[in-house]
């Protein structure tokens, strides 16, 4: 039998401590919401869940520097995700107060659309409103863990512009967020413990080369490009 190579097995933990850590980190950091999530039914709690969910923003801008540094060839998994916390904390919070606000509000019109005549016509354009707002959202995320000083408005625009450009990059991480969310609310542990650093990988993957003409020399570009 071949023996693992040492350069292999380095690798194969530092992954396994970078995801373990990950999960434990983020479940400190978005403890609200996750309490919320897992005490209460959503259907009734989702006032208090929609509060709640903008201080996950930080915490995702987090674990996304964790992964780039991981990558970079980092090893202080702890050290660079409290550092990115706290150095990115206010801009991802406003992204995510505004993304959040965004999405309740057209749901609830899709709600009271849904029993009018015109509910056929205006439901979709919401829900895809929805849907756009969550896409700036989680390329702005990604964004910030490169670039934490970058201005607001520079990188929702650029966000929703590559969002929609490279769709498809966009709905498979959706989807796998989906899929990571409908985990966790039906186990939470695995959800919590295991799945959720990879789901994040997968979707910091994607939106990192979704971004990437934009992503240089921490800042991104004032004008983007097509606009």
């Amino acid at each position: 039998m071949k023996r693992i190579s040492h350069d292999a097995l380095s690798t194969t933990i530092g992954a396994v401590y970078l995801g373990l850590m990950t999960n434990l980190l983020l479940a400190m950091a978005c403890a609200p919401a996750l309490l919320l999530l897992i005490t209460t039914d959503p259907v009734h709690s989702w006032p208090l869940l929609a509060m709640t969910a903008p201080l996950c923003g930080p915490a995702v801008v987090a674990a996304f520097a964790a992964f780039a540094d991981h990558r970079a060839g980092g090893v202080t998994v702890v050290r660079t995700f409290v550092r990115a916390w706290l150095q990115a904390w206010r801009r991802p919070f406003v992204l995510g107060v505004a993304a959040t606000a965004v999405v309740v509000v057209a749901l609830v019109d899709v709600k009271a659309a849904s029993t009018a005549s015109f509910g056929i016509v205006v439901a979709p354009a919401l829900l895809v409103l929805a849907v756009l707002a969550v896409t700036v959202a989680l390329l702005g995320l990604a964004a910030y863990a490169e670039a934490p000083t970058a201005p607001l408005v520079r990188v929702a625009k650029a966000a929703l512009y590559f969002g929609v450009r490279r769709w498809w990059l966009t709905l498979v991480s959706l989807a796998v967020l989906g899929t990571q969310f409908a985990v966790f609310t039906n186990v939470p542990a695995i959800g919590i413990g295991l799945t959720a650093a990879p789901a994040l990988y997968l979707a910091w993957a994607n939106c990192r080369f979704s971004l990437r003409t934009v992503l240089a020399h921490d800042e991104v570009p004032a004008v983007v490009p097509g606009s």
